[in-house]
């Protein structure tokens, strides 16, 4: 077995550790905000431009797999039909409708529509704070530990593939690929997750970016 990455070596017991250190309810001030702390005020106007005044509000759940030393994320990757996000690898979760009574019900909601599992087998740990989403959304992300013995039905209109990532390797910062899109004559600095065939990018890997500061301990 590999040496546990360096970060990963300073937790006893993961899941305890992530218990404590989400949040207990959802927080709307965007964990992300493009990370606009270093950059210039004209190019943090420019850059929020991007975002709508009132983006939709959407929620997902991260769902989390007990490994006994480690610990498993669950993703999604999307059908290339979809409207939004085809072809890109998520976690299960869409925008929050009128019938849902928050954030969690929508998570759960939308995890049973896309992927089959119910709300029976999640046990709610807690929340990580909004993200923005280039597209419009403002996405709250609700961390949830899968029970023992769980089983999938993705719906293959909205999932090509359900795959697992293990929380090492999101810990572990040789991992943490620096990356440079070009948007609307911007360019926007991220950080991908290359995992064997896929290239996890984009809101899904800022959010596990929160998961790993979270983690760390690191300062909102």
């Amino acid at each position: 077995m590999l040496d546990a990455p360096p970060v990963l070596s300073r937790f006893s017991d993961l899941k305890s550790t992530l218990r404590s250190r989400l949040l207990a309810s959802p927080c709307h001030e965007p964990a992300n905000d493009w990370r606009l702390g270093q950059e210039s005020e004209a190019r943090r106007k420019r850059l929020r431009k991007f975002f709508p005044e009132y983006p939709t509000p959407a929620a997902v759940l991260v769902p989390v797999l007990d490994r006994g030393d480690d610990l498993g994320i669950l993703l999604t990757l999307r059908s290339s039909h979809l409207k939004n996000h085809a072809g890109q690898i998520s976690f299960p979760g869409g925008r929050i409708e009128a019938s849902d009574s928050d954030p969690l019900s929508a998570a759960l909601r939308e995890t049973e529509e896309e992927i089959g599992l119910c709300g029976d087998q999640i046990d709610v740990a807690g929340y990580l704070p909004d993200h923005l989403v280039i597209t419009g959304y403002r996405v709250t992300p609700v961390v949830g530990f899968i029970r023992p013995n769980f089983s999938l039905t993705p719906d293959p209109t909205e999932v090509v593939e359900v795959f697992e990532v293990p929380l090492s390797f999101v810990l572990d910062e040789r991992n943490h690929v620096p990356a440079v899109r070009h948007f609307k004559g911007e360019d926007v600095h991220f950080i991908d997750f290359p995992f064997g065939h896929h290239t996890i990018w984009g809101a899904t890997a800022g959010m596990l970016m929160t998961l790993y500061r979270t983690l760390r301990g690191d300062p909102a």
